[in-house]
């Protein structure tokens, strides 16, 4: 296999810019486990083998058990998951996923069950960080271990 195009090389820019939306998240209140299947429920949807690889390799680094990682894309199914983290979970879903049905309001409200509406905003802006990442890896013919 091999990448179309190293983006890094070709416009360091939109590293830089994609760079400083990482950099925004951790900045939030937003706890980095939660951001982590943030990216791997948006990666499954998206079909990023790439990012799919990187994160659920960062999630297991941070101490994750292989059950929660393993069974993120059935989260319905298990009781391995918080209600906040389903709740966002969800919401992960509905925002990738956005032309289908938009952002139902059963959805919005439940996470504002467990974050502010700041809390919202901040996950939302994650959920579009990681599939900003998922297109351009995509688009770029990235594959798992290509940057190794």
């Amino acid at each position: 296999m091999q990448t179309r195009m190293d983006y890094y090389k070709v416009h360091p820019k939109v590293y830089s810019l994609m760079g400083q939306m990482e950099k925004f998240i951790k900045e939030q209140d937003l706890d980095p486990i939660l951001y982590e299947l943030i990216k791997i429920r948006a990666s499954q949807i998206n079909g990023c083998a790439f990012c799919l690889d990187m994160h659920t390799r960062d999630l297991r680094k941070m101490g994750e058990s292989e059950e929660r990682i393993a069974l993120i894309s059935v989260w319905r199914e298990c009781t391995y998951y918080t209600d906040a983290e389903k709740a966002v979970l969800h919401l992960t879903e509905v925002v990738t996923e956005i032309t289908t049905q938009g952002v139902p309001q059963t959805v919005y409200n439940e996470v504002l069950k467990h974050f502010s509406e700041k809390q919202y905003m901040d996950i939302v802006v994650a959920i579009n960080t990681i599939n900003n990442w998922n297109r351009i890896a995509i688009s770029t013919g990235m594959f798992p271990g290509c940057k190794d």
